[in-house]
């Protein structure tokens, strides 16, 4: 039998907090948010690193509740329109050891009421390093498509859904007619995975999960190696 991590109270927090999105209300709930979000997370993060290393003993279960695994609650509201100061929902990264920040390699949980999911691969990576992720696309047709768009694969994850993540034409020094030309306008390599609530809730949520990563992983291989960062 496994271990229970995250109960609907959880949820319950998020939909409050989304209703009353406000200092004053946060701080009246702070020891909520510990109780019902911060905690559990933090022992899944610790369990399920140890679960991770099945897959990869490259990415990091970092507990620490500032710069770790577990996203921190505040927003930063310095360059956006929307100025409510917490975030509604819960993320957690389990990072390559070698990244510094969330553009890094990684696997990732996103819990909010009505929309969880789980993510693979390099979100938003610097300009350089998505240069070098499309010219192992454009070199390795092959390989690409045996990690991103075999069923196996797509029947789970769901691969750069927003025209908003992709250039608007394949760069010139690359092939326009690859048989997957669209993936060489990714901004992000990232692929995600729908997971319900109930998923999320129940005692088997970390073998899910672990399944789930586990039929993502030659994806993450497949970045890592165009990197040159271990997998």
């Amino acid at each position: 039998m496994g271990t229970r991590y995250f109960t609907p109270a959880l949820f319950a927090f998020l939909r409050e907090l989304e209703e009353n999105n406000e200092k004053t209300w946060w701080e009246k709930n702070k020891d909520r948010y510990i109780e019902t979000v911060r905690e559990p997370a933090l022992d899944f993060i610790a369990d399920f690193g140890e679960r991770l290393g099945e897959i990869s003993s490259h990415f990091t279960a970092d507990t620490r509740t500032n710069g770790g695994s577990l996203m921190r609650p505040y927003r930063d509201v310095r360059f956006s329109k929307d100025k409510t100061p917490y975030k509604t929902n819960v993320g957690i990264q389990f990072r390559h050891e070698m990244g510094k920040d969330v553009h890094a390699p990684g696997f990732y949980v996103h819990l909010e009421p009505a929309q969880n999911f789980t993510g693979v691969g390099m979100w938003h990576p610097e300009t350089k390093v998505a240069r070098t992720i499309r010219q192992a696309i454009n070199d390795d047709p092959r390989g690409w498509a045996e990690v991103a768009h075999t069923s196996e694969f797509s029947d789970e994850w769901s691969l750069g859904d927003h025209d908003e993540d992709r250039l608007k034409r394949v760069p010139s020094d690359l092939d326009a007619a690859h048989p997957h030309s669209d993936d060489l306008r990714l901004k992000s390599f990232i692929a995600g995975a729908r997971i319900t609530q109930k998923t999320v809730t129940s005692s088997s949520f970390s073998d899910e999960l672990l399944a789930l990563f586990r039929r993502a992983a030659p994806f993450t291989r497949f970045l890592c190696e165009a990197i040159e960062v271990p997998f």
